[in-house]
């Protein structure tokens, strides 16, 4: 399974032309939040329908840059992956969109209970007898992924515990938009793409229930 994943687009496409043909080759495209800039449904309209025009195949969870019309167009179009888990060529895909409370007040946060508690009912879903891939826009805490400056973490602790506890092959994040990197968790493959606003995207294929490649691109 090839897998074309974005984070933070924050409405811009500018670069768009420039990955079509690996987005129309790619099985699936992962969305990981803040699809747009403080934008609602006509926002992310626009984003997604353009994305589609190359891969209709896009699972999708909102970030803390959404409006919560873009939350609820996500689940309209049936692309919503926050509090779900979607099966696709054996792999599951499960998601957590939202962030934790920032320095400014943002329009999609929750506290870290809330997290946990979304988590905890996400968990009931999980087919474990599956190679699983999570997606949220939150990092998990103490990683690469999370890490502002030199050594100040702000990612999820609750996030971190769902990933250590259920295993799933990849865990994709965005929302820290200078760590785009890769990192592992025991033995789950962490990645931040880095924002597509900027140009940074990822390439990641599964084979054989593992993630063989996790590729970060810059164009």
């Amino acid at each position: 399974m090839k897998i074309i994943a974005l984070t933070d687009i924050h409405g811009r496409l500018d670069y768009l032309p420039q990955i079509a043909p690996e987005l129309a080759g790619a099985d699936l495209v992962l969305i990981a939040g803040d699809i747009t800039t403080f934008g609602g449904e006509p926002h992310a309209h626009r984003i997604v329908s353009s994305l589609e025009i190359h891969n209709p195949n896009i699972l999708a969870v909102h970030g803390n840059c959404d409006q919560q019309s873009v939350e609820e167009y996500l689940h309209l179009c049936e692309i919503a992956l926050d509090g779900r888990c979607r099966t696709i060529d054996g792999v599951a895909f499960a998601g957590l969109g939202g962030s934790l409370p920032c320095p400014g007040t943002t329009c999609n946060e929750s506290p870290e209970s809330e997290f946990t508690a979304r988590l905890e009912e996400l968990k009931s879903q999980i087919d474990r007898d599956r190679p699983l891939v999570f997606v949220s826009h939150q990092p998990p805490h103490g990683t690469k992924l999370d890490t502002v400056g030199t050594d100040r973490h702000t990612g999820s602790k609750a996030i971190r515990n769902f990933i250590l506890e259920t295993q799933p092959i990849c865990a994709l994040s965005g929302h820290i938009h200078e760590a785009a990197t890769t990192d592992t968790l025991r033995d789950t493959t962490l990645i931040n793409p880095g924002p597509f606003a900027h140009g940074r995207y990822a390439y990641i294929e599964i084979e054989d229930n593992t993630v063989k490649t996790a590729q970060l691109r810059s164009l």
